[in-house]
């Protein structure tokens, strides 16, 4: 999946607000971080729970891989290489969902690609 489709998925998200670093672009909204995105790797890290990380890494650790927990939260990195449009909108959608506030995540539904 190319990273112009991640793109797309991120702006049909509501206040996202981008960050960046010397390799790497981060994505928040209202102040709470839920992702990365590497441009170099063509990766992207995403906020999971610990549980949807495990699950994740362990099914199919070619195209997922840990990469820290904090807070209750697994963060895991994904290749983009290996993963489809719907599938890697709904975890796009569901660490978006985890960082938004009820109001707002109420509001969103998961994007339609």
């Amino acid at each position: 999946m190319p990273s112009k489709d991640f793109e797309r998925i991120i702006r049909k998200l509501r206040e996202v607000e981008r960050g960046s670093g010397r390799d790497y672009t981060s994505f928040s909204v209202r102040g709470k971080r839920f992702g990365y995105h590497w441009p170099r790797t063509d990766t992207v890290g995403l906020k999971q729970t610990i549980a949807e990380q495990q699950a994740l890494v362990a099914e199919r650790p070619d195209v997922f891989e840990e990469q820290f927990t904090s807070g209750g939260f697994g963060w895991v990195v994904v290749r983009l290489a290996g993963i489809e449009a719907d599938e890697l909108a709904e975890l796009v959608y569901e660490a978006w969902r985890l960082s938004a506030p009820e109001d707002l995540a109420a509001e969103v539904p998961l994007p339609q690609l």
